[in-house]
């Protein structure tokens, strides 16, 4: 809990340090490899414990689940907004891209918040649960044809990481052309492997932001976009772009390493399916075994003390960094396989308290979705290498699997059968999943703005 700060002198932050007299780096292959050992390591602090997220910028990380839910759940003593710790910082820092202040209910407290965070909540209800499952579906069909007669795919390059981008650029009324734009940008964000890469992929993900706001703002259409910029909040052009980047940033990174995750925990565990048509665990078990294990932000949560507290036996400075590693805290709880496959009890994957995901359960239908999707087009999928030996990306923030190598039983184009060619998510558009299945990037402004 959290006590007042007693009279006197204030002592500093009561953290030990490694042996090494060096943080813990929650960055680099070491750390992506196996982050778990790392996690152990740093419970020897206590509840919370020293690292290093970035050359020169170190944090505090809470790693106890009742420890993340005290602070998750006090927003009178913890504040995210980091414009005081963010001047402490470095311009060019490969972190402050994921880190800096935003005019977006992530970074906003209170009242400012409440007004951002309903733009979003709002939106997000005017998209039924069967017309972004359709999405789903015509983007993985989209994604399937291009690599389902070869018998091999990385279902993270050709699968995971793209089928998101199809499916916000469609909702957000852009097309697939602009797909790659958005990849490369989102990668370099969060990898942040060098302070000029880190700026330039903030650089190019705003730029991508700010042409769809231009664009939509002349010609609305059916999707997000439009729905922000009509929104009775009356955001500003530049709160407009903010909101876009915090939902883009929010959604695609994360889902990628939710389908990803989830997919390399079915394809090699038995438990799942001997083969995928069949099995006593699913889809959904996949995903929520991953939620608790390999949640796809491990850490993130920036959180700021107003005052300088004795929070659970560390006093911590008023404005220094605190991270909530979900993954940590998960794995603090001492939980069986079969509660936490099943879903059982509650997990802080997508976080908790007044910050915790306002579209979580687009998401998870969005991921469970597309792993069902690629399973039942290909049914024999297996790993083409062990699970031991795929390769993690670095980044202190996310858990994402750099490849995810794939063999499976070639499909053929059959124009008299059923297949990923010739279904009707890619037939024409008098069908009626595919009158559902894109926005309306030229409808007109009266037609597109909803009735809040």
């Amino acid at each position: 809990m959290t006590h007042p700060t007693p009279p006197g002198s204030l002592p500093m932050p009561g953290c030990p340090v490694r042996g090494d007299h060096a943080l813990l780096r929650l960055y680099g292959p070491e750390f992506a490899a196996d982050p778990h050992t790392a996690y152990a390591e740093l419970r020897q602090y206590g509840d919370l414990a020293p690292v290093e997220i970035a050359p020169g910028v170190s944090a505090m990380l809470v790693t106890d689940y009742r420890t993340a839910l005290d602070l998750l759940h006090d927003p009178e003593t913890w504040s995210h907004d980091p414009r005081p710790w963010q001047e402490t910082i470095p311009e060019d820092s490969p972190v402050r891209p994921m880190l800096a202040w935003r005019p977006n209910p992530l970074f906003n407290d209170g009242a400012v918040h409440a007004r951002y965070r309903s733009v979003i909540t709002d939106s997000f209800r005017m998209i039924e649960s069967h017309e972004l499952r359709s999405h789903v579906h015509r983007a993985a069909d989209t994604l399937i044809t291009e690599f389902g007669a070869t018998g091999r795919a990385d279902l993270i390059s050709q699968y995971a990481r793209v089928l998101p981008m199809l499916l916000f650029n469609r909702l957000f009324g852009f097309g697939d052309s602009h797909s790659t734009r958005l990849i490369d940008s989102l990668a370099g964000m969060m990898e942040g492997n060098t302070p000029e890469e880190a700026g330039r992929a903030n650089a190019a993900f705003e730029a991508y932001v700010t042409d769809l706001v231009t664009t939509k703002s002349q010609e609305r259409g059916h999707d997000l976009t439009s729905w922000f910029i009509d929104h009775p909040s009356g955001l500003s052009t530049e709160e407009v772009v903010h909101h876009v980047v915090l939902t883009l940033g929010a959604g695609l990174e994360p889902t990628t390493n939710l389908v990803g995750n989830a997919l390399a925990r079915m394809l090699s565990d038995d438990r799942y399916y001997t083969t995928l048509t069949g099995g006593a665990l699913t889809a959904h078990d996949a995903v929520n075994e991953v939620l608790w294990h390999d949640p796809p932000m491990a850490n993130y949560g920036a959180h700021f003390p107003r005052r300088d507290v004795y929070f659970h036996g560390t006093w911590i400075r008023a404005g220094q960094l605190v991270l909530v590693s979900y993954a940590a805290a998960n794995l603090s709880v001492p939980r069986c396989p079969e509660t936490i496959a099943t879903g059982a009890g509650s997990h802080l994957a997508w976080s908790a308290g007044p910050h915790t995901c306002p579209v979580r359960n687009h998401a998870q239908l969005v991921a469970i979705t597309a792993i069902e999707r690629l399973t039942a087009w290909l049914s024999d999928i297996e790993l083409a290498v062990p699970y031991d030996q795929l390769e993690w990306r670095p980044g202190g923030f996310h858990r994402a699997l750099a490849t995810l190598p794939a063999r499976f039983t070639p499909l053929v184009p059959d124009p008299t059968g059923v297949t990923p060619w010739n279904t009707s998510s890619l037939s024409s558009p008098s069908t009626p999943q595919d009158r559902t299945s894109g926005p309306r990037p030229n409808a007109s402004a009266t037609a597109a703005r909803p009735s809040w």
